[in-house]
């Protein structure tokens, strides 16, 4: 375990009578960083986070919070608070009050909790509010009254249990903004869940993504975006090209019936493979200059680009991101680069993707 590590995750398997929502899960936690736990729903992404505020018990595995093994340490006791999607705000006690709802269970003095109070409301913009009745709050209000009352505690991470669920859009990306901004300016750690992947690619200095209880892929943004391990992570994050491919050797692979150059190797001589490029790495071309040539299917605005299905000549299907135009029925050409073809080699598991990744020595 490193030395910022605050959470450890070792073995830890979740079970409801016979159903396991997680199996074996093994992660670590480091100190001041902003995580977000992503995934559909019944993921087990919430269980996660349940499991460290102390809200239910693994039935295996263990948990370690700076380095102290948790599993039977009662939620009152534990350096954590929860946001909650519904915020949890009493409505029959004012902003005070609310925040200070905790402050008093811990029987501390009325001078330290308002002084507590009051610069809470300081950091998350509403100072001026403590008389104000919940009731009267909008839903951006509400949550950083909610936000207020878990950091009043002074906790070491903070939980967030989908908070942004609840916000119209443009609230809800303002939120994005404020909770991004709040957690480098606290340097606490924050563990986020959302499943909304704009969401967590826009917050998150770390991702977890789990399917069916388990962690399919953990890493940044960028690295998961770029380089999913398996077809579920590239179809979830984002929008993706999936094609059936083949390894011809480094750097060479055929898909389509033709081949090309790529980035990847470490793979075996004809290894069945799967090819994803992202939409917005294809380019439009005239049918000659073209990589792979494509019939247009259809075409949607999409205010910054034009989104294109068009299908090539042996049946793939191919989303394209454009600001150029096409014609419903026409022929185009579609022409990438190298280092837009990710590699996906079937069934590898996330130590095995670790460890070829490691073996390119900056050719990515």
């Amino acid at each position: 375990m490193a030395d910022n590590t605050i959470i450890q995750f070792t073995d830890v398997t979740k079970r409801f009578d016979d159903q396991t929502v997680l199996d074996q899960v093994s992660f670590e936690i480091e100190r001041g960083k902003f995580y977000t736990l992503l995934g559909p729903s019944g993921c087990g992404k919430t269980t996660v986070l349940r499991l460290i505020a102390g809200f239910t018990e693994a039935t295996e595995g263990d948990i370690l919070f700076n380095g102290k093994r948790i599993n039977d340490v009662p939620a009152n006791k534990r350096q954590v608070n929860t946001v909650f999607q519904d915020y949890a705000l009493f409505p029959h006690l004012n902003v005070f009050e609310n925040i200070a709802f905790g402050l008093r269970i811990k029987k501390m003095k009325e001078a330290e909790i308002k002084t507590r109070v009051l610069d809470a409301l300081k950091f998350v913009n509403l100072s001026g509010y403590e008389s104000r009745e919940i009731t009267e709050m909008s839903g951006g209000q509400r949550q950083r009254v909610a936000i207020a009352r878990a950091i009043v505690n002074e906790p070491e991470v903070i939980l967030l249990d989908e908070p942004l669920s609840a916000l119209d859009l443009k609230l809800r990306t303002e939120m994005q903004y404020e909770l991004r901004d709040l957690q480098r300016r606290l340097g606490i750690t924050f563990i986020f869940v959302t499943h909304d992947q704009e969401e967590a690619l826009a917050m998150s200095d770390e991702i977890f993504v789990l399917n069916h209880g388990l962690i399919q892929q953990s890493g940044t943004p960028t690295d998961i975006y770029d380089e999913p391990i398996n077809r579920f992570v590239a179809d979830f994050i984002g929008e993706s090209n999936i094609i059936p491919g083949r390894m011809l050797s480094d750097y060479r692979v055929s898909f389509a019936e033709n081949e090309f150059d790529c980035v990847d190797r470490g793979l075996e001589l004809n290894e069945p493979v799967e090819i994803v490029i992202r939409p917005e790495d294809l380019e439009i071309t005239g049918v000659a200059q073209g990589k792979l040539r494509v019939t247009v299917d259809s075409q949607l605005f999409r205010g910054v680009h034009y989104e294109i299905a068009c299908m090539d000549e042996v049946g793939n299907e191919w989303l394209v991101h454009s600001t150029k135009k096409a014609t419903v029925g026409e022929q185009i050409g579609l022409t990438f680069d190298p280092e837009a073809i990710h590699v996906m080699r079937l069934n590898e598991t996330e130590e095995e993707f670790d460890k070829r990744l490691e073996s390119y020595d900056g050719v990515l």
